[in-house]
């Protein structure tokens, strides 16, 4: 196996020293964020405009998170796992609000909040290390499970996919991309992404499909593209 790291955009991350020991945090249920992965955000709350501010001129770094899933959304409080995402692409509007990818690089714990005098909370982070040289999992997944239950929800909910696209995307793209675009609730997408291996990962996706299907669950936007 080769030097393995995490590229993403023009920068690359492969060891602690290239990650900040404390990140700004961006909390918004259902959002879920994946080594890799892209998350599209429509910014237009002032205080997470500031944030993207000082990001875009400092490190382009930002911590998505879930409000923790056992208090009310007013507490506070947060989940425990989040993932650490650069800024890939930044549009402003033309009306106050900013159009923001980011794009995954590892998951990181909440270690304690660090006090400033910023509109937004940050927090000092625990990275999770072996996101970004991890061995090649591409192995571990079983494909034909996953692309069963992916179909079968498919065709539960009348949607169609570019079957091209996929049949092209490797493992861990198809793996990631399904789980974080998959219309699932805050407490299955924090389960998604705590699985500790892409293995686990794609099996829990599988688990949650079935279930989702079982209860009969309604119509979605889960299209692959």
């Amino acid at each position: 196996m080769g030097n393995v790291f995490m590229q993403v955009g023009n920068a690359r991350y492969l060891k602690p020293s290239d990650l900040p020991q404390a990140v700004p945090i961006f909390p918004l249920s259902g959002a879920l964020l994946l080594p890799g992965g892209q998350l599209p955000l429509n910014v237009f709350e002032p205080r997470y405009l500031a944030m993207f501010d000082a990001a875009i001129s400092g490190n382009r770094l930002i911590g998505m998170i879930q409000p923790a899933l056992t208090e009310p959304s007013e507490s506070g409080q947060l989940a425990h796992v989040g993932c650490l995402g650069r800024i890939t692409s930044f549009a402003e509007t033309g009306d106050g609000r900013y159009m923001v990818s980011l794009t995954g690089i590892c998951r990181f714990r909440l270690i304690d909040e660090v006090s400033g005098h910023h509109p937004f909370r940050t927090f000092r982070i625990a990275p999770f290390i072996a996101d970004l040289k991890s061995e090649d999992e591409e192995g571990s997944v079983d494909r034909p499970a996953l692309l069963s239950a992916f179909k079968a929800y498919l065709e539960a909910n009348k949607l169609e996919a570019d079957w091209e696209s996929v049949e092209r995307a490797g493992n861990m793209t198809l793996v990631n991309s399904l789980a974080m675009m998959a219309p699932f609730e805050p407490a299955e997408k924090q389960a998604l992404l705590e699985a500790p291996d892409l293995k686990t990962r794609a099996e829990t996706f599988v688990a949650i499909t079935e279930i989702v299907l079982a209860r009969g669950f309604g119509d979605s936007d889960l299209i692959l593209q």
